[in-house]
Formats: C-alpha cells, structure tokens, sequence
C-alpha cells in the first residue's frame, strides 16, 4: 500500500490523498483550496494525476475543502462510484450547488468588468457538473465493512465532526490505513463523540488546532452570554460568519439551551443563508445521529431549528433588508471565513460601526478576511472598497468543530502499537507542535505531509 499526499499537506484546505493497494487507486477526499485569490486559483491547476485513473474516491464528509474539486475531477475524466456516508450524502448536493451558483456568479461579474483582449472568467465549476457528481454517488451507513473494489474495503466510523463526518478505516493488501478526516471534539453539542479506532498499519490524522487547546466549553458558553448582553448594553448588532453546515446548528443549539440566560426573546435573530433551511431539513431527517443530549434538547420549547425569533432567509431582499436594523439584531451569515458569501455584505454596511460585534467561532485559515480581522487588521477590502474596522472583533474557539491538540494526541494513543502517524490538514506551526507533543513519547514515527511525498506501509 503506498499513499501519496497531494492537498491539506502543509495548509489546512484542499484535502487530497491518493492510496494505491491491490492494484487499485483509490482517491480519499478531493477538496477545494481556500484562503485568498492566490490559493483559491490554484484549484484550476491539473490534477497531479490523471483523474481517469482513479478507480473510486471515498469522501470523509461534505464541507468545501473536502469535497469542493470533485467536480472538476469528474469533468475531467473520473468515472468511478463515489462513497459517502448517509447523511453526509444528503448534504453533498446542497453544498456544491451553491458553490456552483456562487462561482458562476464570480465569473459573470468578473466578465461584465473585463476589458477588450482579457481572457473570459470561467467558473471553477457549474450546477450541470455537480448533477454529474451526484450520479456517482454511493452512500454507505456508519460502521458498515464494505468492498469498494476487489480487493479494497472500507467502513466509515462518525468523526464527530459535522453531520455525516467519518473516520474512514480502509483495508487492502493484508494493510489496514485509518484516515481521521476532520476530527470534531469530545462533548460537541448534537452530534457523537469521534469513534475511537484501535487498530492500524498507517494512520493520517488532521491537525488543524495541533498547537493549542480550546478553552473549556463551560467558559466559552459564559463568554458568549456576556458578549451578547455587552452589545446589547450598546445597542449594537452581533454578526457572527459561520458555515451553513456543523457551526450555525451549533449556534442555534446554544441559542435554545440557553434562551432565558441569554435573555434571547428580545433579540431577532437571522440565519442568512440560502442553503440553511435545506440544511436544517437534513439535521431533521438524520436526528437518529445525534447525541442523547440533543435528543432531549429536540424534544423541549424552543427547538434549536424553530425559535420563535428565527428568520431563515433565502432571497437576496430578504438579507438586504437586515441591514436596515440599527440594533438587536444577531446575524449568522456564509461564510464562516468571511471570504465569500452573504457575510460579506453585512461587513460592508456595518464593520466600521464602534456598536457592531464581529464574532468568529472557527478557523480562519491564512490568507481569508476572517483571518486579518482575527490578526487586528484597521482597514479591509470588501467588494472592491476599503472599509476602517470599527466592529469589535471576538474570537470564541471553544466553539471549533475540530478538536485540540489534548484531543488530537488522546485519539491517537487510542491505538495499539504506536502506528505510523502523518499529519495532514494543518498549517506547519501546528503541525509541528503537535509531532514535538507526540516525539515525545517514545517509538512514534510521526511525519508530516508535504505535497507528492509518498509512504509505504
């Protein structure tokens, strides 16, 4: 069995590996580069393989970076089934069909500025590449060993992540490689703790969060109540990027638990997406995934989906006219690193108020607008205009939806033998703390992924 490491090697978007086993190539996620126009452009590069090759790709779960090039893999040649578990299959048509309608938009405005002899904006991919994705796809339920081709099988275990995350145990060649996909942490409201996996010949793990540990849950929680009765102290407005799939459910979970504490009912509260209500149809469907604890939740007034104070908004006048409300207001807006989406123009209208709170509650990867305002940036470009930051900027991270570096290190000696470990799905500086943490211990052989290396086990 031989891995080559070709996206999330060395940066945290654009997850991509390639295992070969039993004469056989089979791809473990293909997700999109983010992080600025530099990064983001490189998604139009070749593939470093020919994607005809591919026998089967195998998808850890539906966010973006994990699933964001399939398209272009299948337009350019891929033709074999695409495994996902259940839930997370549900969500993969609604994830790329608004990525395809805002890449199609990109290119339709970029080609209405474009001047004589420029080349035409084409976008990364449409919604008819996504229908032929779609046809692909080979939903599998958790825990159930499956053969993918001859000679390979594969089992997904929940990763705790979003919903439908998994852990993806892959078997081929007397060889057993376990990819952790994206690991969410122990006590992550809805969903279930990651699966403890026992036995590998080969693990690579995400490090996203490899270098630091989450503030406890319970602070974190007393951190949000101040903040949202500090902005309305101020009579200010509480804007809050976060995707439309794991972290705005989390959100409106708290919401409900906490209602009276947070003294919620005075606010109104904005769930801006146009994918949200198709996504909280699919958390509906799939309730039998979550943890007894959201299980209970579910079944008392308000349920995190129906406050009575929630607005899903779907059209464009809808999000528009949000920003007629001077106060009271808390908006959860796309995307969740402020580099694209509805977020984008709640910024514009209101970042340079003093009265206007800026909440981030997950990564922020290099090179988005949500990781300069993270770093203090005074002036951002937004649609083409600079615009002073006013806005308090609050950071909340015991609210991530990957797990720390106590999790990560945890999950892994979970393992018997002290398997070889890679890292992927981080940035050096974290990855780098976490395999000092983990050379520490003795007998572990920890490497880090760079793109085109290659391990065999």
């Amino acid at each position: 069995m031989r891995v080559h490491f070709h996206g999330a090697a060395g940066e945290v978007t654009g997850s991509m590996h390639l295992v070969e086993a039993a004469g056989k190539r089979v791809l473990l996620d293909c997700g999109m580069i983010q992080g600025g126009s530099a990064n983001e452009a490189r998604n139009f590069d070749p593939f470093p393989f020919d994607p005809a090759s591919i026998d089967a790709l195998v998808v850890s779960h539906a966010h973006i970076d994990h699933i964001g090039r399939i398209p272009r893999l299948v337009w350019q040649g891929f033709r074999g089934p695409v495994f996902i578990q259940r839930a997370g299959a549900d969500l993969m048509p609604i994830m790329l069909l608004d990525a395809a309608s805002l890449a199609e938009n990109d290119a339709d405005r970029e080609n209405r500025r474009r001047r004589a002899g420029e080349p035409e904006a084409m976008p990364l991919f449409t919604r008819d590449d996504v229908h032929d994705v779609l046809a692909l796809l080979q939903p599998i339920a958790y825990d159930a060993r499956t053969q993918i081709l001859p000679g390979v099988e594969i089992a997904f275990r929940d990763a705790g992540h979003i919903l439908g995350s998994s852990i993806v145990e892959l078997w081929a060649d007397d060889r057993k490689l376990v990819f952790s996909g994206d690991l969410g942490p122990r006590g992550t409201p809805i969903l279930r703790d990651p699966v403890q996996v026992r036995e590998a010949d080969l693990v690579l793990m995400e490090s996203t969060y490899g270098d630091r540990n989450h503030r406890d849950r319970i602070d974190t929680i007393h951190e949000f109540g101040e903040l949202l009765e500090q902005a309305w102290n101020g009579r200010g407005k509480v804007l809050i990027p976060a995707f439309a799939v794991g972290r705005s459910q989390e959100l409106l979970y708290w919401f409900a638990r906490y209602w009276d504490e947070w003294k919620l009912s005075r606010w109104r509260i904005f769930l801006d997406s146009p994918m949200a209500a198709k996504v909280v149809s699919v958390y509906d469907r799939h309730q039998r995934l979550f943890d007894a604890e959201a299980q209970k939740v579910w079944k008392d007034h308000p349920t995190p989906f129906n406050l009575p104070n929630l607005h899903i908004t779907a059209s464009t006048e809808e999000s528009i006219a949000i920003n007629r409300i001077e106060n009271g207001a808390i908006v959860i807006a796309g995307s969740g690193m402020a580099n694209g989406g509805r977020i984008l123009h709640h910024f514009r209208h209101n970042i340079d108020r003093r009265d206007t709170h800026v909440v981030f509650v997950g990564y922020q990867a290099e090179g988005t607008l949500g990781r300069r305002l993270v770093d203090g940036a005074k002036w951002v470009r937004i649609h083409g205009h600079d615009h002073r930051v006013g806005a308090r900027i609050h950071t909340i991270g015991g609210l991530s939806a990957h797990t720390d570096q106590r999790g990560l290190i945890e999950w892994y000696e979970g393992f018997e033998g002290k398997p070889p470990l890679v890292l992927v799905h981080g940035e050096d500086r974290a990855r780098e703390a976490l395999a000092g943490e983990l050379g520490e211990r003795d007998g572990i052989d920890v490497r880090l992924a760079r793109p085109g290396m290659v391990v065999e086990v």
